[in-house]
């Protein structure tokens, strides 16, 4: 029997899944340099750890969670370094966007950013990375009434903060969330 890592689907269905960590990843970190080093380094053990993934399951929920137990396992070790959790100093050395979405992206960023760190990455798992519930809440290790409750309240609060209605549907939706707008601050190429 081939290993996991062996067979052409779970190469494909991996590479696949790279824009949806990174998103998830983005929302973690704030920085793209390290949202890069992030999703590479949970990959690196995804596919390390291969003959882990049983083929059939939900391959979208393994990567996700091995990204963020890697996210947390790295924090806890980077809590005596300096940091620039307000971006002062990296907003000093970008320019700002010239067309209005990435001016858009930009505000929707930093709003996510001051949501709690549950309600964010339930927000970018549901909204963003088009995860059901179901796979959010294995994802994170909560029931699902809590993940539920996460985006409810971080759609509410993510409201507020930048000034919209409640009610407004866009919040949390793979259009507003998504790594192409909110997340993705490379160029976009004129091709």
């Amino acid at each position: 029997m081939p290993s996991a890592e062996t067979t052409p689907t779970f190469r494909d269905d991996l590479v696949k899944l790279i824009p949806a960590m990174r998103a998830f990843a983005r929302s973690l970190t704030n920085n793209a340099a390290d949202t890069d080093d992030l999703v590479q380094d949970a990959i690196v053990r995804a596919w390390s750890h291969a003959e882990q993934f049983t083929p059939g399951t939900n391959l979208r929920a393994w990567l996700f969670t091995i990204l963020r137990n890697r996210y947390y396992s790295v924090a806890k070790h980077q809590q005596r370094e300096v940091g620039d959790p307000d971006g002062v100093h990296t907003a000093r050395l970008t320019i700002g966007p010239s067309q209005e979405w990435g001016i858009a992206s930009r505000e929707l960023k930093a709003a996510l950013m001051k949501l709690p760190v549950e309600q964010r990455e339930a927000l970018v798992l549901v909204g963003g990375a088009g995860a059901s519930y179901e796979e959010a809440a294995e994802i994170c290790g909560c029931a699902l009434g809590t993940i539920k409750s996460r985006v409810n309240r971080g759609r509410a609060r993510l409201a507020d903060i930048m000034g919209m209605d409640p009610g407004d549907t866009s919040l949390g939706t793979t259009a507003g969330l998504g790594a192409s707008s909110a997340w993705d601050t490379r160029p976009v190429s004129s091709h």
